[in-house]
């Protein structure tokens, strides 16, 4: 089924001067232009398109990718704003209406903006929203303590800042437990803290088992170790080699690479780092 707002594989049925016929099983057809025809475009092959609707409310495709497509958040900056709502630019050919009904707060020209795009089942339409929390539900989570999730930061309060989990759910990163700078609209990772009670989430950016001697270098030191196992890096190594690395000084490097070894994760040789932990 062809599905407005979403990123589609169609496949390609025919040529035309116009373009490339796509289609998918339920026999429903669009064009792509002659314009973004890829240069491998065999019959029977497919084609990853974006679908939308134009200003008259045809069906159109298009192989530019959306910020953000039906059912997901992402930061948009406002192109205009008139009568009918705010029009945000989205990355592909039709800019996206926030109507005035769907603006937690009035929308200015210039300003960027976190943006929930949704459908209008009635109009077959996309539009999008900034009242991210009525898009959001905690009542049945699909989440577990531990675990990393995809963030979309969407506020920020005296508590910390609220974010958005798996496009699903709620979530609160307490500012106290922030080592790095982050802002409204960033796209991060992050992981399941704490599920209370009342299934309000904790969100954490650093790995859960990290918690007792976490700071932003010791974060990334840990994080990138462990991925790889072995870094041919130690404290023997030269400030240069260090920076080029992780981007930290020799003596952020050092304290990091302690903390790491007191906690008996790490074990360092001449040659290198290896994680044990």
């Amino acid at each position: 089924m062809i599905r407005t707002g979403r990123i589609q594989e169609l496949s390609i049925l025919r040529h035309t001067p116009a373009g490339l016929v796509l289609g998918d099983e339920d026999t429903a057809e669009v064009l792509l232009p002659q314009s973004e025809r890829p240069t491998k475009d065999a019959i029977g092959g497919t084609v990853k398109v974006f679908v939308y609707r134009d200003d008259e409310g045809e069906l159109k495709v298009t192989t530019q990718l959306p910020k953000a497509q039906v059912g997901e958040f992402a930061p948009m900056r406002v192109k205009a704003v008139t009568r009918d709502g705010a029009f945000l630019e989205w990355g592909v050919p039709v800019d996206l209406i926030v109507p005035h009904s769907e603006q937690k707060k009035p929308l200015v020209e210039g300003r960027w903006v976190v943006v929930r795009v949704a459908l209008n089942e009635d109009t077959d339409r996309t539009y999008g929203s900034t009242r991210i929390e009525d898009h959001l539900d905690n009542s049945a989570l699909t989440v577990k303590q531990g675990q990393e999730v995809s963030l979309v930061v969407h506020g920020r309060s005296d508590l910390g800042y609220s974010v958005v989990v798996n496009n699903l759910h709620h979530g609160l990163v307490h500012a106290n437990e922030v080592f790095k700078h982050i802002s409204v609209g960033d796209r991060i990772p992050g992981y399941v803290k704490t599920v209370r009670p009342d299934n309000k989430l904790d969100i954490t950016l650093q790995p859960i088992g990290y918690r007792q001697y976490i700071d932003a270098n010791t974060a990334l030191l840990a994080k990138r170790i462990q991925a790889q196992g072995f870094i041919p890096l130690s404290d023997n190594s030269s400030a240069e080699e260090i920076y080029a690395e992780f981007g930290i000084s020799k003596k952020a490097f050092k304290k990091a690479l302690g903390a790491l070894y007191k906690e008996r994760l790490v074990r360092i040789g001449d040659d290198g780092v290896v994680w044990v932990g």
